[in-house]
């Protein structure tokens, strides 16, 4: 690994991690500036900091779902809990239909 590289790395670990106590409405207007901005609320504040930040590369949502989350969504799209690139595509589906409220 060259040397440049690995002082990246160096520095990556050595950085701290440090959490707000802020008002719910301050931390939701946080929140909703940086979506806006296609941020994260840590960018976001690392901007209003005028720190460094990248934009995502590939922006996307997350959600971690259990194998009884599995099961409720199969039956909700009556489709088998075990097809869970189909169930992929059934939440893909739902949550582009809230793009047209």
């Amino acid at each position: 690994m060259p040397k440049k590289e690995w002082d990246a790395i160096k520095q990556t670990i050595k950085a701290t991690q440090i959490a707000f106590e802020l008002e719910q409405k301050a931390a939701c207007h946080i929140r909703e500036i940086a979506a806006r901005e296609g941020l994260t609320p840590s960018d976001q504040i690392r901007k209003i900091l005028g720190l460094t930040y990248s934009p995502p590369k590939r922006p996307r949502l997350t959600v971690s779902l259990t194998q009884n989350d599995y099961e409720l969504l199969g039956k909700k799209y009556k489709i088998d809990a075990g097809d869970h690139l189909g169930i992929k595509r059934r939440i893909v589906e739902d949550l582009i239909k809230i793009m047209d409220l």
